[in-house]
């Protein structure tokens, strides 16, 4: 028995002795697995990447987590694109790097403990605190503020990452241990490669904290000089940049497997490439006997205001040369280079791809689309690799047909506003509370306007995926008209059933509360900026705001409600009005584009009155931001989309609910079957009308003999 036990562990020994090599490398291993993840996968864990709460940093596509200085740099291709990546020498900091004036420029986001509460953290970016990354972004996006002082940089366009931020890691941080980069900050140390959580108090010292000079010290870069001498040594020596080449080029060998989506482009946001762009697709480098080809950038780095959208507009980027220098007006916060190796590696992580002879794939599309749009595309990917186009169809007729609505509560033939009706339509609203009203008119909303329901059938006609997109468009007439009937008769129907009641003052002002609350139901939870606009016009007529009895009623008896409308959603409609203000992406199932309707379709269907923010106190500063959103708007059609399903997943609708909501059925009631049928012009200024009535029926004016 011992001389078992003797031969079996020198059998042992000798095991491990000869295949210590192979144990080594099955450690080593791990990082190829993380690089060689199925593409499925990859995906999924985007997906639950990008579904964290807001507050989790990384539930926002424009943070690429630990990527290099030069990566970054690729990724911004026009001018207001931007990210936000970790800072690899100071732990805990990050870098947003962004485009403007065709140069690439970083901004250092210090972190910083506040003097009065050293367990606080804020974030600065020069003389600027915010207490999240996410609020700094969503500020100088928000206000167009300038990045800094001493230069115009704005950003507005983030660039989304198209992978996991554990691949990410992964990626480089194999890349950098290989080649011993200064970049990374597990080798500065000494340490192994490991995963590791950045935690609220990680590179903070005493030294950081707010107030101090040096928080606004600029970032170090590695700088090239404007002319290479082989003498000197740049601080960015070209074996740096060539591991990060490296670790560009694995990554994309290890996603030759992810499956390409041919999806059709779309005329906004989706443009075909400059032939500047057209001559770098075409190139060919070889590398270790394989035939690489430069990809272009994904449709998530193009942009809607890309100038090629204008079949007139003959500018195109200039070429960057393809060294680094130094902007001669660089201001200390900041500083600004050119793309090193714009040729090579523009537009993505890992443009170097395996490809066969050939022309080039089509781009992929960004994480959003390929995520949600799959199975809707599979339908149309014969017609695509057939080659077809089917011409956009322009709508002439209107989607309401109120003469041909069959209700459930109207009759064949009535009147206006018939009391049995009336009657019935106040009982079912008083039945549900805010939050179900709020639901039913998103579902509704979102039809109208194509966000939800949009079969491929009604994409091939409307040449387009999404109705945001659509009403940007020259043959979206139709439905920039069909939204504007939607809007004003929604608020018309809200004042209705506001000055039809004919009870009490407490028993309006307690109505008055309740659609108070359906304005924040939409606004904070739903994300309706269109139906929350609605129901805040609607609180904001005359015929409404001079009811000085019910007001004084509502701060009396729902002070909290009376507070809520005064203090945050009046201000906050007249900043969205102003340009001042917009609703977080992530949140939002409709935006506000009510200024744009009216713009696109001035004295159309509310004659020629102009808007407050239309005044010639504003200036032109407000058009063009409410321009520059809709272009914004047609470009996210789709994360809108996904934000209504996952706002209204679950919901079991209530047919009669519903039907008040409805358009068709607001028309029959408000003027009655055959007036439902006249233009909008003469409807609005007879019901104005009407309103005044119900309103001065309630509260009489006050006499002169009286005052």
């Amino acid at each position: 028995m011992t001389e078992r036990c003797s031969l079996w562990s020198a059998l042992s020994a000798a095991a491990c002795c000869f295949y210590r090599g192979s144990f080594m490398q099955v450690q080593f291993s791990k990082e190829k697995y993380l690089l060689e993840s199925p593409p499925e996968k990859l995906r999924k864990e985007l997906e639950e990447e990008l579904k964290l709460s807001p507050a989790d940093i990384r539930s926002h596509g424009w943070y690429h987590g630990h990527i290099p200085q030069e990566v970054s740099e690729t990724l911004v291709v026009r001018n207001g694109d931007f990210l936000v990546h970790d800072s690899l020498t100071n732990v805990g900091d990050f870098i947003l790097t962004c485009r403007w004036d065709n140069e690439v420029l970083h901004f250092k986001i210090s972190k910083v403990l506040v003097k009065s509460n050293e367990t606080k953290v804020q974030y600065m970016l020069e003389s600027d605190c915010f207490d999240s990354v996410q609020e700094l972004v969503r500020f100088y996006v928000g206000q167009r503020k300038p990045l800094s002082q001493s230069c115009a940089a704005h950003i507005y366009c983030p660039v989304c990452r198209t992978l996991p931020l554990r691949y990410l890691e992964a990626t480089f941080a194999l890349a950098s241990s290989k080649h011993g980069s200064a970049y990374s900050p597990s080798s500065q140390r000494g340490a192994h490669i490991k995963r590791r959580s950045v935690t609220m108090t990680d590179g903070l010292t005493t030294e950081k904290m707010i107030p101090h000079s040096d928080s606004d010290s600029p970032v170090e870069t590695p700088m090239a000089p404007p002319e290479p001498n082989p003498e000197s040594v740049p601080r960015s020596s070209p074996s740096t940049v060539h591991h990060h080449k490296d670790a560009m080029r694995n990554c994309a060998m290890s996603m030759d497997q992810i499956q390409e989506f041919r999806c059709p482009l779309s005329p906004v946001g989706e443009t075909p490439l400059s032939p500047a762009h057209s001559a770098i697709a075409r190139q060919r480098t070889h590398l270790s006997g394989r035939a690489l080809a430069v990809v272009p950038p994904s449709p998530v780095m193009r942009r809607s205001s890309d100038p090629q959208l204008s079949p007139t507009a003959s500018s195109s980027p200039p070429e960057l040369p393809t060294h680094t220098s130094q902007s001669a007006n660089s201001s200390p916060a900041h500083y600004s280079s050119h793309q090193s190796h714009s040729s090579e590696t523009a537009g993505s992580y890992c443009d170097l791809r395996p490809c066969a002879s050939g022309p080039p794939k089509p781009p992929t599309k960004s994480y959003v689309e390929r995520l949600r749009v799959e199975e809707r595309r599979k339908q149309e990917g014969k017609e695509e690799e057939e080659g077809t186009f089917s011409s956009p169809q322009v709508e002439t007729a209107s989607s309401f047909r109120p003469s041909r609505y069959e209700s459930r509560l109207l009759p064949a033939e009535n009147k206006p506003l018939e009391m049995s009706v009336l009657k019935k339509v106040k009982e079912l609203l008083a039945e549900v509370d805010a939050r179900t009203a709020a639901k039913h008119i998103t579902v509704y909303d979102c039809k109208v306007a194509r966000i939800l329901g949009v079969t491929s059938e009604m994409q091939r006609m409307m040449g387009v995926s999404s109705g945001l997109e659509l009403l940007t468009l020259p043959h979206g007439h139709q439905l920039r008209l069909d939204l504007l009937e939607r809007f004003f008769t929604m608020s018309i129907m809200m004042a209705v059933d506001l000055l039809g009641c004919t009870g009490s003052t407490e028993e309006r002002a307690a109505l008055l509360h309740k659609t108070i609350q359906l304005a924040a139901e939409l606004k904070n939870n739903l994300g309706n900026m269109f139906g929350f606009a609605a129901v805040m016009r609607a609180l904001e007529l005359p015929q409404i705001s001079r009811l000085e009895q019910t007001w004084v009623t509502l701060r009396q008896r729902h002070t909290e409600g009376a507070i809520l409308y005064e203090k945050k959603l009046k201000p906050f409609m007249k900043n969205m009005n102003d340009g001042k203000e917009s609703s977080a992406l992530s949140n939002t199932t409709f935006p506000h584009i009510l200024p744009v309707l009216s713009l696109l379709e001035r004295g159309m269907a509310v004659g020629e009155v102009l808007e407050p923010w239309e005044s010639t106190e504003v200036g032109v500063d407000v058009v063009m931001f409410h321009l520059e959103a809709a272009r914004t708007i047609a470009h996210h059609g789709e994360i809108y989309r996904t934000n209504a399903e996952n706002k209204l997943q679950g919901f079991q609708e209530r047919p009669e609910l519903g039907e008040i909501f409805q358009t068709e059925f607001q028309m029959r009631l408000l003027w009655g079957c055959r007036g439902s049928e006249g233009s909008q012009s003469e409807r609005y200024e007879k019901f104005d009308k009407v309103l005044t009535a119900l309103s001065q029926k309630l509260e009489p004016p006050a006499r002169h003999s009286e005052l």
